[in-house]
């Protein structure tokens, strides 16, 4: 199999070399952002975080009303992973061509036809540290950064989007686009030096209704210094990896009018969900970053990244204990 090359899954006689597989102007991801896509992290043959994944799949196609036999796209998907053993699988779903003029497609019970893409890049997604969960798996954990709050903002979408991974992902890449500028102005200038350590790893989003929602390229969770289960005069506890998403109480923003609900996101969401503190869906404004505890952003490659800071709009940096 072709590594870091683009094979059309669906239709099945679609041409399997990647060489001569074309993608038409005409489809309809590409004219209208009309799919979705999922990115799966591979190890050892083995896809992490399957069943979240194929859940995606199937909520996903269900939302924009698309035929996807999820199953047997699963069975190859895992072929392709045992091939890849270590690195990224990505596969894209659109909507199949369509003969009406425009956004417009046909109506059908069971959903519109699909195209199904899928590119496999071999890469090392291992870390040197992970934490424990309590069915057994690991989460990676990433050495600690900072990150910055930035002046770009998403869109705010209707509820049947709200929280998709879908192809319509431009307010994400102007975003990404002010977090790189940042990156190399402060290497440049180093005007930051003193102020972002060590470096800035990610940058926090607003969406058009003002609340803060996520990262670039990932899910936030944060704890807040008033909170009575944080316990801020005993937090030498987030020294221990094994107890470090379990200590104090943590938040994450809601995803139902903007953002992606990611695969990792859920993945913590429910293994808290039987501990002492569960995390609690609340949406998180201006006037809660000075009063941050704890930072760290998540998503499924690169498992819980924490933050040693966070600079606001205002140039005030907030600075959490390293864990």
């Amino acid at each position: 199999m072709s590594t870091n090359s683009w094979i059309c899954l669906q239709p099945s006689n679609a041409s399997k070399d990647a060489e001569e597989v074309a993608i038409s102007l005409d489809n309809r991801g590409l004219a209208y952002g009309d799919g979705f896509f999922t990115t799966m992290g591979v190890i050892d043959g083995q896809i992490l975080w399957l069943d979240y994944h194929h859940q995606r799949l199937i909520s996903h196609a269900a939302a924009l009303q698309l035929q996807l036999e999820s199953f047997s796209l699963l069975m190859v998907l895992k072929t392709h992973a045992q091939q890849l053993q270590q690195g990224i699988l990505k596969p894209i779903v659109t909507r199949a061509e369509q003969e009406v003029r425009g956004y417009g497609y046909t109506p059908n019970t069971g959903g519109s036809v699909c195209k199904v893409w899928l590119k496999s890049s071999p890469m090392s997604i291992t870390t040197a540290q992970s934490l424990p969960l309590s069915n057994g798996q690991f989460i990676p954990l990433q050495p600690a950064a900072s990150a910055i709050c930035l002046s770009s903002q998403i869109a705010c979408l209707p509820p049947p989007l709200a929280g998709l991974k879908s192809l319509n992902r431009l307010d994400n890449v102007l975003a990404s686009g002010e977090l790189q500028a940042i990156k190399v102005q402060a290497i440049k200038a180093k005007t930051l030096a003193d102020t972002i350590k060590p470096s800035i790893a990610e940058g926090l989003l607003r969406d058009m209704s003002g609340q803060w929602v996520e990262g670039t390229m990932s899910n936030v969770f944060y704890q807040l210094a008033q909170a009575p289960v944080a316990k801020s005069s005993n937090r030498s506890h987030t020294q221990n990896n094994s107890n470090y998403l379990s200590a104090g109480q943590w938040y994450t923003p809601s995803m139902a009018q903007s953002g992606v609900a990611g695969v990792m996101r859920q993945v913590i969401i429910d293994t808290l969900s039987t501990s002492e503190n569960p995390v609690i869906i609340r949406s998180l404004q201006d006037e809660d970053l000075p009063h941050l505890s704890q930072l760290f952003f998540c998503n499924a490659l690169r498992g819980v990244m924490p933050m040693s800071s966070l600079r606001l709009l205002s140039g005030e940096v907030v600075s959490f204990e390293a864990i």
